[in-house]
Order: structure tokens, then sequence, then C-alpha cells
């Protein structure tokens, strides 16, 4: 007996069923679809958490230098700097303080203190303002004196101002303009307080902020927010400041090619290399083409150099039948023949009557910790500055390199 075979129909033998190529392609946009869904799922999910971070990030309202609860705080205890006095209330019990050259000083976060507040933090504008005040006014003013006493109300008041940049997460141009200016500042009043007592110019708490606010600006330069025409004279003047530094070095030579070969930059890095190479007769030398805020970056690193440079000529002409013109000398190491002399005897190198120097290896000696006052040999520095004014230093430096 014949037995009708049943016939199996598969899914894609069904009429209007899609084929098995169909399905596989179906699948496929089904699976795409899903993982899209996913990943716009992952993209909101991590928007979330930065848009509610940016909502969580206070905004300052204060559009004067000083806020006004601050300012009247300060009157009442009477803690307002003389400087920010109004005219004719000076010798009063109580001085009023001047709205217009009152600036929010300094203050040490503490517990219970809330220095979030809108209205005690200043806005990017306002922050500029008072940064050009500080520099325009007050640090440029030449009738407010001792420079000491001003670079110590400035150094006060550029913290606050980096304190409220850094509670507002500041970025961008504002940013990188209000930086520019205060590590300006800084190697000025390191060039210009060098040598001042410890109880008015403290050097060590300068170079500890200046290399913050330095580290910070270079920062800023890689987020690549806008057009720095500036970056140039700071990456220059941050490899002249740390010259020596692995980590400064590192840094430079990690820029593009295009920076690098710059002239600023290039003349650094020819500066870095004759110190690592231990040439402080090319330093020197080199050390001539920088403008005058640069030999201010420098300029703490060339008395080690002019020293090396005598303890190099102790042991190259150490004899006793030989000597070295004292004059000769002097221009090696840009100074006059009385500071040579003198450099000379705080090393041990014996000037004879003759002017004439006489090396001996044996003879030479590192200078005692106060022997040499920095402030005598800053010849290299002092012949660059003519008639710039502080203001000019700061705002933009205007001398360019020599040729």
């Amino acid at each position: 007996m014949n037995r009708r075979r049943s016939r199996r129909i598969s899914h894609s033998q069904r009429r209007g069923a899609p084929s098995e190529g169909q399905w596989r392609q179906r699948d496929k946009e089904q699976w795409q679809g899903e993982g899209k869904a996913q990943v716009r799922q992952a993209d909101e999910e991590e928007q979330k958490p930065r848009q509610h971070e940016e909502d969580t990030v206070p905004k300052g309202t204060c559009q004067t230098m000083c806020p006004a609860q601050e300012l009247r705080d300060r009157e009442a205890q009477n803690r307002l700097h003389h400087f920010e006095m109004l005219p004719g209330t000076e010798k009063d019990r109580r001085p009023k303080g001047d709205p217009s050259r009152a600036v929010k000083e300094y203050s040490r976060p503490a517990a219970g203190k809330d220095s979030t507040k809108p209205s005690d933090l200043r806005p990017p504008p306002v922050l500029l303002k008072t940064v050009n005040y500080l520099i325009n006014d007050i640090a440029a003013a030449p009738s407010l004196y001792p420079w000491t006493e001003v670079y110590t109300f400035v150094f006060d008041r550029l913290r606050a101002v980096k304190q409220d940049m850094i509670i507002q997460r500041m970025s961008g141009l504002d940013c990188v303009v209000i930086l520019e200016r205060t590590v300006r500042f800084l190697i000025y009043a390191s060039y210009r307080l060098c040598g001042e007592p410890l109880r008015l110019y403290d050097p060590r708490i300068n170079d500890i902020h200046l290399q913050e606010y330095l580290s910070w600006l270079l920062d800023c330069y890689m987020t690549k927010t806008g057009p720095h025409p500036n970056q140039e004279e700071f990456q220059s003047l941050s490899l002249l400041y740390n010259l020596g530094s692995a980590c400064a070095m590192q840094h430079t030579m990690q820029l593009p090619l295009r920076l690098r070969s710059t002239p600023n930059i290039k003349l650094a890095l020819f500066i870095n290399q004759a110190f690592l190479e231990r040439n402080p007769v090319r330093l020197l030398r080199l050390a001539q083409k920088l403008n005058f805020l640069q030999t201010c970056a420098l300029h703490s690193h060339l008395m080690t150099c002019r020293q090396d440079l005598l303890l190099i000529y102790s042991h190259g002409y150490s004899s006793r039948n030989c000597r070295f013109p004292l004059d000769r000398l002097a221009k090696l190491l840009f100074l006059d023949a009385s500071l040579t002399a003198q450099l000379c005897r705080s090393c041990g190198v014996e000037v004879n009557k003759d002017n004439q120097v006489v090396f001996s290896k044996a003879a030479f000696t590192e200078p005692g910790q106060g022997t040499l006052h920095c402030k005598l040999y800053h010849s290299i520095a002092s012949e660059k500055q003519r008639d710039l004014t502080v203001k000019n230093i700061v705002q933009s430096c205007v001398e360019t390199n020599k040729k």
C-alpha cells in the first residue's frame, strides 16, 4: 500500500515568507538597531552626569572687584589695605573702603564657610578687569612704594583671582589672558625683588605659585580652545625659567615642529643645551639675544653659570706662570672689571695688582651662602630694561629679540 509521503514545508517555502537571505538581513538590521539604541542610551547616560556637573558648577554674579559683604566686613574689622581706602579717610579711626579700588583678598577655605556663593564670586570679565587694575593701577604706579609692599598686595589679590577661577572651573581665552599676565608679573617680580630680605619677599613661595600658573597655562594651550598668539613666548619662558629640567625639556620636544621651530623656542633650546653641556661661555653669549622678560626668567641661573665658568677656567688654566687678563674675563662674564674681580675673590681666584687673574684648581672654592648678592650681577637684564614700564612688561613684552 502506497503511503502518501508527508511533505515537510519549511518556513522559507511558505507563501509570502521571506527567504533565508532576507531573514539574515532582517536579523542584521534588528541587531544594528538594538546596537544603536544601546549606544544612544549610553551617550545619554554619559551626558547626564556632565549636564549635572555643569549645572552644579557655581557661576559668579559679583560685578565689582570686591564683594559688597566682604568690603563691609573688612571696614568694620579695620582690615582695609591703604591702597583700598577712600581718599581723605585714611587717618580716620575706621577708614572707609573705596568700591572702585577695593579688591577681594585671598582667604583660606575654612570649615563651615561657603566659598561658592555666586554673590561672592566674580565672573571671567570681572576677573580680567581686576587683573588689569592690579597691574596697571597698582604694580605700575610710580607713586606707590616700596615695591615690596606693592608686590605683597598684588600677589595676595592674584591668589584670590585664582581661587575664583578654580571654583568656577574657568577655561577658554579669558583664562589664558589672566594666566599670561600673572606669569609675566611673577617672573618680573622674581627679578626685581631678588636679594630682598626674606620677611619682605620669599622667592620660594613666588616660585611655587609661578610653577602652578605656568603648568595651568601650558595645559590650556594643549586643549586648543582657540588661537594662542603668545604661546611661543610662554613656552620659551617656561624652558628658560626651568633651565636644565628634564620635564621642561621633554615638554618642549613634544611640541609640534611648527611651534618648536619658532625663533624664541629655538633660542631657549640652544641655551638649555649649552647649560646641559656645561658650556657657560656659549650660554652667556646666547643670553644676550634674549629680550628683557626672557632674561628675567633666566637670571636665577646666571650666577651659577658664571661660577661654573670660573671653575672650568680654574682647571683649564691652572699653572704658576699662567696669567689671564681681567678685562677679557669680564667680557666673557658680561660684567664690568670691578664686579668680575669681586666674583673671582669670592670663589678663591686670585686677582693680582696688574689686573691679571691667576687660576688655580686647588684654590677654587664655592662661595658661602649670602656672600654674593645676586642683584649686583643683574647687568645682562638691567641693560635690556631701558624705558620699559611694569605695564609694558606685564601686558605684553614689546621688546623683540636681537639677532
